[in-house]
């Protein structure tokens, strides 16, 4: 089993930061009409019930901009995941469908507030750890291209940096034979709502990703 830790550089600069990982056995699909209605459900309760400045005060979202200037970035340019996916729901822009696995982790993460890494365990190589990214760090993020992950959260193996909460690598990402799935909740600060998205994930992943072989632990 990975072993998964947070650097001491990391909790000097934000000593809330901790790590809710879901371990599964996941069977990937191109689709999953049950889970878009669901995506559709929860996009349209947001776009009825919010606007576009109240996203950043939603509590995950809050907190994770603040440990972002702590580590010298700037969350305007390199934008949260859940933050940017809130902006295209709140604005009425189509989400991206990329299969089951991709759609509930964007699901789980719009719904909560919470950046969300999915990551393929079989393309992760020896233990984890939760660190900042340095100017020698860098990978090809998915759906972006070349990311400068120099002072970001990053999450790295014995190959380097293949995660953050502003976007995810493409070394790592999930694809049609992913069997081993990993997913990593971002917690800057918000525990209070972290059981709660972590169990909500859980399900999803039992319902539209017939997941089984579940281990769950939180990386504090």
């Amino acid at each position: 089993m990975i072993t998964i830790n947070i650097s001491e550089k990391i909790r000097e600069k934000c000593s809330a930061i901790q790590l809710g990982c879901i371990s599964c056995k996941v069977n990937v699909r191109p689709q999953s009409n049950e889970l878009w209605r669901a995506i559709d459900e929860e996009r349209m309760a947001i776009r009825n019930n919010m606007r576009i400045e109240m996203i950043r005060k939603i509590p995950a979202i809050e907190v994770s901009r603040k440990a972002y200037k702590l580590l010298g970035k700037d969350p305007a340019r390199y934008r949260l995941s859940a933050e940017a996916l809130l902006r295209r729901v709140v604005k009425g822009e189509k989400l991206y469908q990329v299969n089951n696995v991709v759609d509930l982790v964007n699901l789980a993460s719009f719904s909560s507030g919470f950046s969300i890494g999915g990551y393929d365990t079989s393309k992760i190589s020896g233990n984890i750890t939760l660190d900042i990214g340095t100017s020698n760090d860098s990978y090809t993020a998915i759906g972006r291209g070349g990311l400068n992950i120099e002072y970001l959260p990053v999450l790295r193996d014995q190959n380097g940096a293949f995660g953050s909460p502003t976007s995810d690598s493409e070394r790592t990402s999930v694809s049609d034979n992913t069997s081993q799935f990993l997913m990593v909740f971002f917690d800057f600060g918000a525990p209070h709502i972290l059981d709660e998205s972590m169990n909500y994930a859980i399900e999803l992943l039992k319902k539209h990703a017939f997941a089984d072989n579940f281990k769950t632990f939180i990386i504090s």
